[in-house]
């Protein structure tokens, strides 16, 4: 009796969690348990997925085995990134100074992070692989123009003044 209230405590439960997952995969293996425990045979549950037989019996059995926690997503190994998540506020904090005058430029471009990357933090990145790290730091390629230090606003607006409209 104990088994039969967990399941249907469950299912109410797998509902909920299936409903709002966005991830097709991680969606199916909640709905596996529900449409089993509805008695929903093997194959017609392949049949609504669109899924193997192994699909469908694997995560079966891990929700009878191990309940609702055995059908979440576990994080993928991979390669540790080059540049650790504790140095990116670092890196952040030396971008968003600006330029120092060693760099040599007025304003910082893929590039100049690449060589900042290799220098001040010893890490080798390729220009693709600098654009994907600011991507995931939060910052954009979209910024203005840059302007020289060295630029006299009051000339610009002179200009502007005197000069005719097209």
């Amino acid at each position: 009796m104990h088994i039969i209230e967990r399941q249907l405590g469950d299912v109410k439960r797998l509902e909920i969690l299936a409903r709002r997952q966005h991830n097709a995969e991680q969606r199916d293996r909640l709905r596996v348990p529900i449409l089993a425990m509805g008695g929903t045979e093997t194959q017609e549950i392949q049949r609504q997925l669109d899924r193997s037989r192994g699909f469908v019996q694997r995560w079966a059995y891990a929700y009878r085995d191990g309940g609702i926690e055995a059908l979440q997503a576990r994080p993928k190994p991979g390669r540790p990134p080059r540049l650790p998540r504790q140095r990116h506020a670092e890196l952040a904090a030396r971008l968003d100074g600006g330029p120092l005058p060693d760099d040599g430029v007025c304003t910082l471009r893929g590039k100049d992070i690449q060589g900042i990357l290799q220098r001040s933090f010893g890490v080798r990145y390729s220009l693709n692989g600098v654009y994907n790290l600011l991507w995931r730091l939060g910052y954009t390629s979209l910024a203005p123009r840059p302007r020289h230090e060295e630029q006299d606003r009051k000339i610009i607006e002179d200009f502007k003044r005197r000069a005719p409209l097209l």
